[in-house]
């Protein structure tokens, strides 16, 4: 019987992570025949994951230019996508998220006829703008979907209320099965100038639309409070290549003797960071997630948060952008050692680091093929 063809379509690094334990499972089956597409939507940062996982991309679209706008990276991907699609024809496009590759993947394949597997469906804030454009990028993907892997049972709900028309199934977050595979090498992070024994390290990263500006400042001078009230702590913060968030950081932090402001980390050194720090202050989606698996509380710098099952466990808090709020919550996990020992105790919601093999399990289902 001639194998199904499953494309599996990525641009940026958060895609590479949560879609590396995919493609490894996908292609360490006989059952499938398993190309991996690069939209270049992110270039260097996705390189190191790929070398990282020791993946090799099929294709690669190259899409990236300076200062592209999403319309660019929508349309570009569009075109490189149907191309590819049209002379491949593959039976299965899988996407990850809610980036704009993977609501162009989603739509290209659409157009193609082709069938879409959703990796990380069902995430909802049920404000259009905030992520923007991530929380219309994932809904309009639902509605394309024949395959929605849900990384969990409230995800498996939004789904349902929403009333897609794919098949809902809970795999768990693939995200888990790449951290704790990388984890277990026990990743080294240098950072120049910083002893990690010397201080109680809080990790920071900051990259959002929606805290562009003023709330940057406001982030900004948050994390400057905390390191006046608390002297034993210090900042790494890894800086977005974004000049819109990065110039503004640099501005108003650079200078301070317990600030830590490096180039972007790689995979495993962003591992080895959340090991070894002692909280986590992010608007990041995918931190939200990894932290809390290596017993890492997480401040979450965002007004909502497409994972309320952080918060609902007890893994993260919302703090929002005021930095009154932020410097108050982060003071209270520093001096409070029960109020710590609850977060980072917490039971992660995320999943078992199984999903990848329960994602192969169903597309086999899916196809009829026997394992």
């Amino acid at each position: 019987m001639t194998k199904k063809q499953i494309h599996i379509i990525l641009g940026t690094r958060p895609e590479a992570i949560k879609l590396a334990p995919v493609i490894q499972v996908f292609q360490s089956s006989s059952t499938v025949e398993t190309k991996v597409i690069l939209t270049g939507q992110h270039r260097e940062m996705v390189a190191q994951v790929m070398q990282l996982f020791d993946l090799e991309a099929n294709y690669d679209l190259e899409i990236m230019q300076p200062k592209q706008t999403l319309s660019d990276i929508t349309c570009r991907s569009l075109r490189g996508l149907e191309e590819l699609f049209q002379q491949n024809k593959p039976d299965l496009a899988i996407v990850q998220g809610d980036t704009t590759t993977a609501f162009a993947a989603t739509l290209a394949a659409f157009y193609q006829k082709i069938p879409v597997g959703h990796v990380e469906a069902g995430l909802r804030t049920d404000d259009l703008l905030n992520p923007y454009p991530e929380e219309a990028n994932r809904r309009l993907i639902s509605q394309l979907t024949q395959l929605h892997f849900a990384p969990t049972p409230l995800a498996v709900e939004n789904l349902e209320r929403s009333g897609v028309l794919g098949k809902v199934h809970l795999t768990g977050n693939t995200v888990i099965d790449a951290l704790l595979s990388v984890a277990a090498r026990e990743p080294a992070c240098f950072v120049p100038g910083l002893e990690w024994s010397q201080y109680r390290v809080l990790l920071a990263t900051v990259h959002r639309r929606e805290n562009w500006g003023e709330p940057l400042q406001d982030i900004a001078r948050g994390f400057l409070q905390i390191l006046d009230k608390i002297p034993d702590t210090a900042l790494l913060l890894p800086l977005h290549r974004n000049p819109t968030v990065r110039e503004p950081l640099q501005a108003w932090l650079g200078n301070h003797p317990r600030i830590f402001l490096t180039e972007p980390l790689d995979y495993a050194e962003l591992v080895g960071a959340i090991m070894r720090s002692h909280l986590v202050l992010t608007d990041s989606g995918g931190l939200q997630e990894e932290a809390p698996s290596l017993g890492k509380p997480v401040l979450v710098l965002r007004e909502t948060t497409e994972r309320p099952e952080a918060v609902t466990a007890g893994t993260a808090k919302l703090v929002g952008t005021a930095s009154e709020n932020i410097c108050a919550n982060a003071v209270e996990l520093l001096t409070n050692p029960t109020a710590y020992e609850t977060m980072a105790n917490a039971i992660n919601p995320f999943g078992d680091g199984q999903a990848a093999k329960r994602i192969l399990q169903i597309v086999q289902d899916y196809f009829g093929i026997s394992s």
